[in-house]
Order: C-alpha cells, then structure tokens, then sequence
C-alpha cells in the first residue's frame, strides 16, 4: 500500500535553491512526532466530526489523475474552541477494495492523549485506533542541487509508504513515511540526514508552528495561530467540536493576534525564557507572548499592529531585543 506524491510543487525550487546548506540534492529531518492508525470503513465519517478539515476528501472517489490529496492539516480542538492538537492527516490506502486506513501525526508527548481523546468518541463507529512504533517520519526538503523536484521525487515513492507535499505550506517541503530502520539514502538517492535542531530552525524563520509548545493544549486559538493560512481548516463542512468559536472569528473577519516569526538580537538558551514569557513595545505596552524557539529564532503570539514596532523580550530582568516579520508565504493581504 502506498501513497504517491501527487503534483510537484513548482515553488519550492525558488523557495529552496537559494537558502538550501550543503551539496545534498535532498535534506531530510527525522521527526521525533508519532503516527496513530484509524482504520475501519467508518474511519472519514469519524474524524470528520472531530478535525477543522474535511477529512472525508481524503477518501472522495475522484476520476482523473490527481485523485483526492494523500494529506490535510488540521486541529483537534475542545468545546470551547482552543486547540488541543495539530495533526497531518494522511490516506494510507491506493486500492478502492481495501477498508480506508487513515494516519494521524501528532507531538509524540500526546500520543496517549490522542488516542484516548479518539476513544471517547468512538462509541459503536467501525474503525480501530492503534499507534503505528514500526514506522518513521520524515521531513524532506530540497538542497542546492535537488534539480526537477517533481520527477526526481516521484521516483522515489515507489520504495516509500508515504511521499507526499507537506499541506500546510510549500515553505515546508514533503513528508515521508517509510518503515522503522528504513536506509533514507535507498529510499531518496542523493538525500542527506541532517539534524532536528536544523528542521526546527526552519520552522521558525517561516513561522510554522508545530507541536505543544507551539500550539500550547487548551490555549491556543486555531486562526490566531494561521490554521486557515496552512489550508488546515474547512468553513464548509458542517458541524466538529469547536467549531462554532471558529466559524465566528471567521466570518467576522477581524482577527488582532497572530503567530510570526521573530529573531532575537541575541542568542538566548530556550531554558531562560518561561513560557508565555510577556513581549512589550518600547513603551512598555504588551504586545503579545513568546511561544517557543531556540538560540536567536522563535515564534510569537504578536498583535499584528506591534509588528513593525520595535520589541522586547524581559528575561531574567534583561530586556532582549527582537523583531518579528510577516512570511513571505502568507497571503499578500494578510498583514492589513
């Protein structure tokens, strides 16, 4: 059973030809997430009612060659509408005669979380619910000398369970599920291993946030954290839990509050900065909360009218330079 990556993404060559390190054609990151299995006929119908995407597109029957995606982003949210999860959503199935067998990836710290929050809601729907330990995940992106990343990559899905673009952003480049102990070099020829440190780097300068400290459980907001930006929400698929605290923000349209990027003047051990550690203007007015990062790049909940100020960050009683910037990958009018 595999899945294929469907169309290249004709982006990510600017995107990556000129920030890429190294010679490697392929950089790959192996991730310290986990997979959970929902499989079962009823296994859409069921996530359907607790994710912000429309996960029954992952199964649509569609003629042509595109097909339906092979991944979603989404969140699992609670009844007050704060996100408890980010997820990558995948179809692990190719044949129509196989039951749909759907892949979670979350923070491996809420592994068990997950799964027990799935079960409370199974009640009598016809899927299973189990961790996937035999498998791996990867990030991979283009290096310097990736070259046609649509051919060369779909080469490679053949000897892959799962290759496929990463849905949240073409900054992000393709997620890769292989067996555990799988030889990346046989699976993506050219590819090199680099370090989660360096994929975590990357995440921060794009402001892609990814995980619990992140997207801290029952705190923070699905669009102040850019879930409609990531393509990780649906406004048309009818009724999840919390959805209705999010269709409202949607349809009003006013949202003060996002998730950027920001770099410190100085490099900062992550240890010193607590968590939800106060952001002031040069004035001494509150402009947001840190969130996570390491050395001099982090991600910052900032009210979107202090970004362009100057900030500062009080640690240990040292106020901290930084700035924080709008990604190039979110939508041209976003910023207004």
């Amino acid at each position: 059973m595999l899945v294929r990556a469907a169309a290249g993404l004709p982006g990510l060559r600017r995107l990556w030809g000129r920030g890429g390190s190294g010679d490697g054609a392929w950089r790959c990151f192996p991730l310290g997430r986990a997979l959970l299995s929902v499989r079962g006929a009823e296994a859409a119908v069921f996530l359907q009612g607790l994710l912000t995407n429309d996960v029954t597109r992952l199964v649509a029957v569609r003629e042509g060659p595109a097909g339906p995606p092979r991944a979603l982003y989404a969140h699992a949210l609670n009844v007050q509408g704060r996100c408890l999860y980010d997820l990558l959503v995948y179809r692990l199935h190719e044949s129509q005669e196989e039951e749909p067998h759907i892949l979670l990836e979350c923070d491996s710290s809420v592994l068990d979380a997950v799964q027990k929050h799935l079960k409370l809601y199974k009640i009598r729907r016809k899927v299973s619910i189990s961790p996937c330990l035999d498998l791996a995940l990867w990030a991979v992106v283009p290096g310097e000398q990736a070259g046609d990343i649509s051919s060369s990559l779909a080469q490679c899905a053949e000897r892959a369970l799962v290759l496929t673009p990463d849905p949240r952003a073409e900054v992000m480049g393709w997620r890769l599920i292989v067996k555990a102990g799988a030889d990346l070099p046989e699976v993506i020829p050219g590819s090199r291993v680099e370090s989660i440190q360096d994929y975590h780097r990357h995440r921060y300068k794009q402001g892609i946030p990814e995980g619990v400290k992140d997207l801290p459980p029952g705190v923070a907001l699905p669009l102040e954290s850019n879930l409609a930006y990531m393509n990780g929400v649906s406004f048309t698929k009818g009724c999840y839990i919390g959805q209705e605290l999010t269709a409202r923000t949607h349809h009003m349209g006013v949202i003060r509050k996002r998730l950027v990027p920001v770099r410190f003047s100085v490099p900062l051990p992550q240890e010193s900065i607590p968590e939800g550690a106060e952001i002031l203007t040069e004035t001494g007015k509150a402009a947001g909360k840190f969130r996570a990062g390491g050395d001099e790049l982090g991600i910052a909940l900032l009210r979107l009218a202090n970004i362009n100020e100057p900030l500062c960050l009080n640690v240990a009683g040292d106020k901290v330079k930084l700035t924080a910037s709008i990604p190039e990958w979110w939508p041209k009018t976003a910023s207004k």
